[in-house]
């Protein structure tokens, strides 16, 4: 998913549902999203992460669920 702003994107996304926690690309050039915040805008942007920014492509999405950590903020690393 490199080169089409996936991350940058999916921030903007997260910020704009006031979500808390980080995107970053995988060694194995997949993205990796943690993300907290309320129920429904967090399915929202995991909706989102299914489609990504216009010229993604976007082969499939795997949630899983962890004990909320206190994030502040929503980070691109």
């Amino acid at each position: 998913m490199q080169g089409v702003w996936f991350r940058e994107s999916c921030r903007r996304e997260a910020v704009a549902r006031d979500l808390a926690g980080w995107v970053r690309n995988r060694v194995d050039g997949t993205v990796e999203v943690l993300v907290e915040g309320p129920e429904p805008a967090v399915a929202e942007l995991v909706a989102w992460c299914r489609i990504g920014p216009p010229r993604a492509d976007v082969s499939g999405v795997e949630v899983t669920t962890a004990p909320v950590g206190g994030l502040v903020g929503f980070q691109v690393r």
